[in-house]
């Protein structure tokens, strides 16, 4: 029997879906169950912390997103594994026909970031001196000192 990357994910779905009816049934039992028990051994099951997922990290993905208010839709999970599997690229890293064009970071030496870690307190005090008499009468220049 050879299943589709949709079958799979609607059987994933139906999976998370049954699942998500026993959780719930523990946590109307016993309140508070899912947020200190559930929740963190899901996130280490899940392995949020890899960008594209690894096919055993799926599942997990799918109950953790069915916690929240939104849960994955069966085209999500196709994507997921689509993804875990090598068969496409991630969402994130498709160029698309709207995207701006990238400026370049602007260049900063690093002698003048230095140089301005070291005169940072004299810059600030050098700042309050040279504020003129008028900006310190008004009614915000005197509204933190009360």
């Amino acid at each position: 029997m050879n299943l589709s990357t949709e079958q799979l994910a609607e059987l994933l779905a139906g999976i998370v879906r049954s699942q998500q009816a026993i959780i719930d049934a523990i946590e109307s039992e016993s309140g508070g169950w899912r947020n200190t028990h559930l929740l963190p051994k899901l996130n280490t099951a899940a392995n949020t912390r890899l960008a594209v997922p690894r096919l055993l990290d799926i599942p997990a993905r799918i109950l953790l997103r069915s916690q929240g208010r939104v849960a994955m839709d069966v085209t999500t999970i196709t994507r997921a594994l689509d993804e875990a599997l090598g068969g496409a690229v991630p969402a994130t890293a498709q160029p698309s026909a709207t995207t701006t064009p990238q400026v370049a970071p602007l260049a900063v030496p690093v002698a003048a970031v230095a140089a301005a870690a070291g005169v940072g307190v004299a810059a600030v005090a050098a700042t309050e001196a040279s504020i003129p008499a008028s900006a310190e009468s008004s009614d915000l220049g005197n509204f933190f000192d009360s």
